[in-house]
């Protein structure tokens, strides 16, 4: 049995708003094989994240593994592997996977750890911690996007991943080393970055 890292790893929500392009595709449903999103996939990982400098094979490995488009509307499932954020409703996005590459890659996770994470827009971002980290606690202020995380992350099955609706600015109280750690660190500090999902 794994025991877990004293310091446990923060994630603050920073990129609030982003703005990302608007399609001006309809808004049909797209078909794909599931060997087609493989290789968007892997040409995402290989062209935006790997010749951009990431190269914690962890981190390029759960980006290969989780499914990008699952996390996106219908309308939008022909972007999904695209080098930008797409909107996801309620006035948030998804984050260009470059930016959820890289931000992961700093944390340095060796899979023993807890994370925080407060901003769970479309829960990618959880998702993709949850294939290193050993638990994730995502917060999403905006009721809507924590159900509609929560019910994706399950029927995922991802059973590590804790999804609650709530202002993150109070952490998650039930879990007091995750709250004294999102309390002993700033959100500005090089140490807590900051992200959305």
């Amino acid at each position: 049995m794994k025991y877990l890292r004293q310091n446990i790893v923060v994630f603050y929500f920073l990129l609030f708003g982003m703005a990302c392009p608007h399609s001006e595709q309809n808004e049909s449903q797209w078909a794909f094989t599931d060997e087609q999103l493989q290789l968007e996939r892997e040409r995402m990982v290989h062209e935006q994240i790997f010749q951009r400098g990431v190269r914690d094979s962890l981190v390029l490995e759960a980006l290969r593994k989780v499914p990008r488009h699952l996390f996106v509307p219908p309308s939008s499932i022909a972007e999904a592997y695209d080098d930008h954020p797409l909107h996801i409703g309620k006035g948030q996005t998804i984050s260009q996977p470059y930016i959820v590459a890289f931000m992961t890659e700093q944390l340095d996770l060796q899979g023993n750890e807890r994370v925080l994470e407060v901003g769970t827009g479309s829960g990618y971002q959880a998702a993709v911690l949850a294939e290193i980290a050993h638990e994730v606690y995502t917060i999403e202020i905006i009721e809507e996007l924590a159900y509609q995380a929560q019910a994706r992350l399950q029927k995922m099955n991802y059973q590590n991943i804790f999804v609650r609706h709530g202002d993150g600015y109070r952490g998650w109280p039930e879990k007091p080393r995750l709250m004294r750690s999102w309390s002993r660190l700033h959100p500005n500090t090089s140490r807590n970055p900051c992200l959305s999902s």
